[in-house]
């Protein structure tokens, strides 16, 4: 926690104003530790059946508790869909693959869009309203979506014939976009051992329901996070628009700097990640680290940028490298 935690001051931690928040932080950080041994739980469960993807999965669940969504990127054959499925398995709820304009798959807690960007623009546009207003509209007749409610889209980057790409206003409406890689060596001869058999076996016991996740989502609301470290959040944004003003060397390489949702995102995100940490209060390293999780997608980079190989990852990277860290 940032020095600046003054224990003498009556920041709003819990709603016990008239105590130090010191105390309170405690208290609060004793109670995130004991509601979140589920989550902790969750992720071994679903670890023992998906291998090398525990950013995949830690991600998913921060998008749950931050009430976001995931837009995830990577070639083909990388558990993405098992790994939805083994969560939606875990909080003993409902999964469905696929999206329809109709009252059926839609109507699940968890959401896989597979290759979103081969999805005609107006299933993307239907998607995207649900996405943003929690609800579907069919005919005439609108209908609420449950609650907790994580849509998770899939990228193939690297066949873009027939595609759709999302434009840069849906874009910004996905909480993280995830880069999914290879496995290493070791996990992949995990893989072989585990998954060369003729019958998959995808068992994975249920160890939370959705409810758990919403009584969760009001501990986050609760999650002290210091000035200096909303200040170093600001900071991020601000450096994506003006570069120049925060020494960093990215000159020419920034169309568009990210909209006010990355704030609101990165602090979410933050908070959700303190919060599978156990603690009542965030750091500056929480920030940092999904940083470039919840930037790359809202950056947009010039065609210099491009004509240089650059990506928004390295713009994203050189800016986490020049601002300071409090």
């Amino acid at each position: 926690m940032s020095s600046n935690a003054n224990p003498t001051c009556r920041e709003p931690v819990s709603g016990k104003t008239d105590v130090p928040l010191h105390k309170r932080i405690t208290e609060l950080s004793s109670e995130i530790q004991r509601n979140s041994v589920p989550f902790q739980t969750l992720i071994d469960e679903v670890g023992h059946v998906i291998v090398g993807q525990e950013k995949l999965i830690q991600r998913m669940l921060i998008g749950l508790l931050g009430n976001g969504h995931l837009l995830i990127e990577g070639v083909p054959g990388l558990a993405k869909t098992t790994a939805v499925a083994c969560l939606a398995k875990g909080i003993a709820t409902e999964f469905q693959q696929e999206f329809v304009v109709q009252k059926g798959p839609i109507f699940s807690n968890l959401i896989l869009a597979d290759e979103i960007n081969r999805a005609p623009a107006k299933v993307q546009s239907a998607l995207l309203e649900a996405m943003q207003e929690r609800q579907v509209t069919i005919g005439t007749k609108t209908y609420p979506l449950d609650d907790p409610f994580l849509v998770m889209a899939t990228q193939n980057p690297v066949e873009q014939e027939g595609t759709y790409p999302l434009p840069e206003a849906q874009m910004d409406r996905f909480m993280l976009k995830v880069v999914v890689g290879y496995p290493n060596r070791d996990q992949e001869h995990l893989i072989l051992q585990r998954m060369s058999k003729t019958k998959q076996n995808h068992d994975v016991r249920a160890v939370m329901k959705p409810s758990d996740i919403l009584d969760a989502r009001k501990l986050i609301d609760d999650i002290y996070i210091d000035n200096k470290v909303q200040d170093y959040i600001v900071d991020l944004v601000m450096a994506t628009r003006e570069p120049e003003k925060y020494g960093v060397p990215v000159n020419g390489l920034i169309q568009y700097g990210v909209s006010p949702r990355a704030t609101i995102s990165l602090t979410l995100a933050a908070k959700a990640n303190a919060f599978l940490h156990g603690r009542g209060y965030v750091i500056p390293q929480d920030v940092k680290d999904l940083a470039l999780d919840v930037l790359r997608h809202r950056l947009i980079i010039t065609y210099e940028a491009e004509a240089e190989d650059k990506t928004s990852d390295d713009v994203v990277s050189t800016i986490l490298a020049h601002v300071p860290v409090p």
